[in-house]
């Protein structure tokens, strides 16, 4: 009877280790974190669609790929090289450091001197 009234007033002073914290903390606390490890998420819309991503320097995928819907292009903290490249278009080529929000980049490469996506 001692320890079970022991275990009581443990459990009621110092609150017991199955006690669930409110939904907001847990949002706030994973917020904290993301703010704390800057990440980004990129949604990119390039003319033309098929164009090809390149994250400082490692192909990615095409511009279709990473429109926002579903989903767009996953980068890690700090400053990264974006190039977006097609034949028969100049390349673009931009810098980007995520502040831990999804950012949207609008791109229309131009063609060069031969005809687009045609050899030259």
């Amino acid at each position: 009877m001692r320890k079970f009234l022991l275990v009581v007033m443990v459990c009621g002073v110092a609150g017991c280790a199955r006690r669930q914290e409110p939904g907001s903390l847990a949002k706030a606390r994973e917020l904290m974190a993301e703010a704390a490890n800057p990440s980004g998420n990129l949604a990119l819309l390039c003319e033309p669609a098929d164009a090809e991503v390149y994250l400082d320097g490692v192909w990615q995928g095409l511009c279709s790929d990473f429109t926002g819907s579903p989903k767009g292009l996953q980068v890690g903290i700090g400053l990264h090289q974006i190039e977006v490249k097609k034949h028969g278009y100049w390349p673009y080529t931009t810098y980007y450091e995520p502040s831990g929000a999804r950012a949207r980049l609008t791109i229309q490469l131009r063609a060069t001197g031969g005809s687009p996506g045609g050899t030259e």
